[in-house]
């Protein structure tokens, strides 16, 4: 478990899975060849043979007055997805986040940086044979543009699944509050439009006695796209924007003291951005 304090506010790395190599379809130009050559990602976030080390996990942001989880990862007993390793999972994951302290009922904000299969799965559990929402005390937080994309495309069969079992009931239940991407969740915590990767995705930005961090959502996947933010996912709903989003969020954070800390980045997680010739590095 790894927590970072920003002020008067923790967040907390809560892991669900974590894999070396097999990126390649998420970051198709990420060669091994081609991240070998960039050393100040070791051993953090790579291999020595240039193998990618990435993680999913949620953060719990904890302020004085809230307890908020930022993304839910896969979640158990979830099927049809697209990759067959992420079918009918029977994870720790609730286990892990109650010993840390996050009993699932003590959540009263569930965030969603965007919709995606790996940022949803824990919004819902199977009990009695049906999807039940797992924060029953939380409002679920969604970009109203996000929503309304996913809500209406239906021509996508592992995406319609995911909709329908880890979306749509905590909708049904009328859990969910849709909010502008730009949304105050409260003192210390913001969002902060990111679009590119969805249409509607966003990250969470932290500000505390002075002190900022920003949690990536998928804008960036890997620190190999500080190197090279031209580096678009193949699940990038628009590659031309998420790479501009990566350009200006990289250029506006450059040699700050916000703390960047990664969505699906293993290892430290997380860093301070400097600038590094005619891109970017993490340092840690």
């Amino acid at each position: 478990m790894q927590t970072w304090r920003i002020g008067s506010v923790t967040v907390t790395k809560i892991l669900e899975v974590e894999s070396v190599g097999g990126s390649r379809f998420i970051l198709p130009q990420a060669t091994r060849e081609a991240c070998c050559e960039i050393e100040w990602m070791k051993p953090h976030f790579m291999d020595d043979e240039g193998r990618l080390k990435m993680s999913i996990h949620a953060l719990v942001i904890q302020t004085p007055t809230r307890r908020i989880i930022v993304d839910t990862c896969l979640g158990n007993d979830k099927q049809n997805r697209a990759l067959p390793s992420w079918n009918n999972l029977q994870g720790p994951f609730l286990r892990d986040l109650a010993q840390a302290g996050f009993p699932r009922e003590s959540i009263d904000t569930v965030m969603c940086t965007h919709l995606h299969v790996d940022h949803v799965g824990w919004n819902t559990m199977w009990v009695d044979g049906q999807w039940v929402p797992t924060f029953p005390n939380a409002r679920y937080l969604m970009a109203s543009t996000e929503f309304n994309y996913w809500q209406g495309k239906r021509d996508v069969p592992d995406q319609v699944a995911i909709f329908d079992d880890s979306v749509k009931p905590v909708f049904d239940a009328g859990l969910v509050d849709l909010v502008d991407t730009s949304f105050q969740i409260c003192d210390e915590v913001s969002l902060v439009p990111t679009v590119g990767h969805t249409p509607g995705h966003v990250s969470v930005a932290i500000s505390s006695q002075g002190e900022n961090a920003l949690i990536t959502g998928d804008f960036i996947h890997h620190p190999c796209q500080l190197a090279w933010p031209a580096w678009a996912s193949s699940a990038d709903y628009d590659t031309e924007q998420s790479t501009r989003t990566r350009r200006e969020v990289f250029g506006r954070l450059a040699g700050t003291p916000t703390l960047v800390i990664g969505t699906h980045f293993a290892g430290a997680t997380a860093g301070h951005i400097v600038k590094d010739g005619d891109a970017f590095r993490l340092e840690v």
